[in-house]
């Protein structure tokens, strides 16, 4: 599980090493991030989020 800096740290390395980010999707109900990205879709991250509170 990832904290919400790494989450955040994740998708700026995606975005600083050029690979375009397809889809950024949160679930708010399962704390979850989604997060697609490359340029053929070859990356995909599904992370649940440790940590969060309502």
């Amino acid at each position: 599980m990832l904290s919400i800096t790494e989450a955040i740290f994740l998708y700026q390395l995606l975005s600083n090493l050029y690979q375009s980010i397809q889809v950024f999707r949160y679930d708010q109900n399962l704390k979850t991030l989604y997060i697609q990205a490359g340029l053929k879709d070859e990356i995909a991250v599904i992370e649940q989020f440790r940590g969060v509170t309502q």
